[in-house]
């Protein structure tokens, strides 16, 4: 008789819930992994969650237990850390939120006994972090704003401040994500409603709102550039290409972690970088960025708050045991 474990299950737009799944023998090169926690990414899970993306899309090529496509019900999520049961080694997972599954070795990412299961999650969002970071070819001494200070921005922020030089303006509407930005070297904040004028060389949006675009064009400077790391999903960003984008040359760039950008192909692979977001975790305070823990029983209700957009919630985890 097959194992059951729990996982979260998309049902239809705004539904979730949690259901109990089979979970198979291991074959060759594989393992069973019980989950200690997941992270929610609120972005991408909460596009998916609203009903906001293009249906039949797949959900992540690059993934291998995100190979199917956007169809309800479906099961998502990208980001859990536990243990192999055989061995007990502790793990990180690109999984959906479950507590058992079976999963080749090969695609775990070891974490080692210095780095709890509560950080560890936090790998996916350093590595967008990271990989915003190298598309856009940052130089030391630039003026920096990112617009969107959730959990990517706050993380971009914090490795932004370890170049040479670089200022970093967080630009949110809420005050307290603005206080968390600071503390995480952020030279000043702004409001959006501040932003304008703010001659930035380069400018992050990463808010995943669709109007934040206009905020960001607006921070930035004469031939500066913009990096969109949001995903709006079915949501459409309304722009102007008025005066200050068309005299002042402002570039617009899309930065996606799936793929590594062509200019940096010839020497860096998606396993080095990864490699690399793995070390920087170990580094970076994330812990300060986790607001609220709650079991799997309760993902729903998790869910519905994230979409309500409490402005004092950043990282939600997902608790198994």
């Amino acid at each position: 008789m097959a194992q059951l474990a729990r996982a979260v299950e998309f049902t239809a737009p705004g539904q979730c819930r949690v259901v109990e799944v089979p979970v198979g023998r291991p074959g060759d090169g594989e393992v069973v992994v019980a989950a200690e926690c997941s992270l929610i990414s609120a972005g991408t899970e909460g596009l998916l969650y609203r009903g906001e993306v293009e249906a039949d899309v797949p959900l992540d090529a690059s993934l291998p237990a995100l190979g199917g496509r956007v169809r309800w019900p479906v099961r998502y999520g990208y980001a859990v850390a536990g243990r192999i049961e055989d061995s007990g080694e502790a793990v990180f997972a690109f999984h959906p939120h479950q507590s058992r599954f079976v999963v080749r070795r090969e695609d775990l990412v070891p974490i080692g006994p210095h780095l709890s299961h509560d950080a560890a999650v936090f790998l996916p969002q350093v590595e967008t972090a990271l990989s915003l970071i190298m598309d856009a070819g940052v130089l030391p001494g630039e003026r920096v704003a990112v617009v969107g200070l959730g959990v990517v921005g706050l993380l971009a922020t914090a490795l932004l401040n370890r170049i040479v030089g670089v200022e970093v303006v967080g630009i949110d509407p809420v005050d307290c994500r603005r206080e968390r930005a600071l503390d995480l070297g952020a030279a000043e904040t702004r409001h959006p409603e501040e932003a304008a004028g703010l001659d930035a060389d380069l400018v992050f949006e990463v808010s995943g709102r669709p109007e934040a675009l206009e905020t960001a064009v607006a921070a930035c400077g004469d031939e500066g550039r913009v990096v969109v790391g949001s995903w709006y999903g079915t949501r459409r960003a309304t722009l102007g290409f008025g005066t200050h984008f068309h005299r002042g040359r402002i570039a617009l760039l899309s930065s996606q972690v799936s793929r590594i950008a062509p200019r940096l192909s010839g020497r860096w692979t998606p396993a080095r970088r990864l490699a690399l977001a793995l070390r920087l975790l170990s580094e970076l305070p994330v812990a300060s960025l986790v607001t609220h823990r709650v079991p799997i029983e309760r993902a729903a209700q998790a869910y519905e708050a994230i979409v309500r957009g409490d402005p004092e919630r950043l990282a939600v985890l997902i608790r198994y045991t």
